[in-house]
């Protein structure tokens, strides 16, 4: 490997925020090309040859581009030196690949659209929160937060002894779901998953890559 990555997406978007957390961890130079998918118009036309679905992140790497945050994190995981972020251990790797798949599957929609966005995201743009959307996410996010927490059991990582990308997959969104009151309070009522939360927020990783909503 003879240059650094470039990573095309967003300091906002959750799993921009993934692919950076992956990078850091493996202490790889990385530089971060902003990508706002929002913006009026949608992102730069250019952005299609990367990402042809028109999201973030995408990589690009001597010679090889990458879209799909689960492909660019274990090829940065694979490729670069540094810590393992995948167990070799068949038992602990299905767990990470177990709470991957839920935050992916039901956490995402839930904690971040129906809940962060619809209390913080969009009231600081100047839109009423949907209070019905909001209501209706509650019973599911406990649910995701009862599951997760159960796996993890308690170990200090999601995966067990070592962190994982199972750690840095929950990790953006329950930082942002913690954000509304009511994700406060939800996680409050887990003191297990507020410890790890707070073991998080000690890496040098996750404070290099903070939300700037976070302040």
């Amino acid at each position: 490997m003879t240059t650094a990555p470039t990573l095309f997406g967003a300091r906002y978007s959750v799993y921009t925020r993934i692919a950076r957390l992956t990078l850091a961890e493996k202490g790889a130079d990385c530089r971060l090309e902003e990508v706002d998918v929002f913006a009026p118009g949608g992102p730069p036309p250019d952005h299609a040859a990367r990402h042809p679905f028109g999201r973030i992140p995408a990589l690009e790497h001597d010679g090889l581009s990458l879209y799909e945050t689960g492909a660019i994190a274990r090829y940065v995981d694979e490729a670069f030196p540094g810590p393992a972020l995948q167990p070799a251990d068949p038992t602990a790797r299905a767990r990470m690949n177990q709470i991957v798949s839920i935050m992916d599957s039901y956490a995402f929609r839930t904690l971040v659209w129906d809940v962060f966005v619809e209390r913080v995201g969009g009231p600081a743009r100047g839109r009423r929160p949907d209070e019905a959307r909001i209501a209706g996410a509650l019973p599911r996010a406990a649910t995701i937060l009862q599951s997760i927490d159960a796996i993890r059991g308690d170990a200090p990582w999601f995966a067990g002894a070592a962190l994982s990308l199972a750690d840095l997959w929950a990790l953006p969104m329950l930082v942002l779901f913690r954000l509304a009151p009511e994700g406060a309070d939800a996680l409050r009522r887990l003191p297990r998953l507020t410890t790890w939360l707070s073991a998080m927020h000690e890496r040098p990783s996750v404070r290099a890559t903070r939300f700037p909503i976070e302040g």
